[in-house]
């Protein structure tokens, strides 16, 4: 009982698959381009979103070795690197100048 069974025994000739070759089209892309235009009719295709600008990329050596990650609207993230660019300086500069701004400023209240 230390033979195996083969399962093809029964078989003469294993059967021959091939590729159905591809049918010629009638009709050629141009031609059916053509006559949609002509014809008015409308592209399935979905328009193409406008290219969004990309700004320049910030690479400055300041020293600030940390991390700080937060989510932001897109406004306010625009918003941020206009000021930035605004008084020419660095974003962990401008971060550092708002958070001294908000000091001062509790301060003021803080004595009034």
């Amino acid at each position: 009982m230390n033979t195996r069974v083969n399962p093809f025994a029964n078989i003469a000739d294993p059967p021959v698959f091939t590729t159905k070759p591809k049918g010629d089209k009638p009709v050629e892309k141009e031609v059916i381009a053509r006559v949609a235009e002509e014809n008015n009719f409308v592209s399935r295709q979905p328009p193409k979103p406008p290219k969004e600008t990309r700004r320049k990329p910030r690479l400055y050596r300041t020293g600030r070795n940390r991390q700080f990650n937060l989510k932001a609207k897109n406004e306010t993230v625009e918003r941020f690197y206009k000021m930035a660019d605004e008084r020419h300086v660095r974003l962990g500069e401008l971060l550092d100048l708002a958070l001294d701004a908000l000091d001062r400023a509790a301060e003021h209240k803080a004595i009034v």
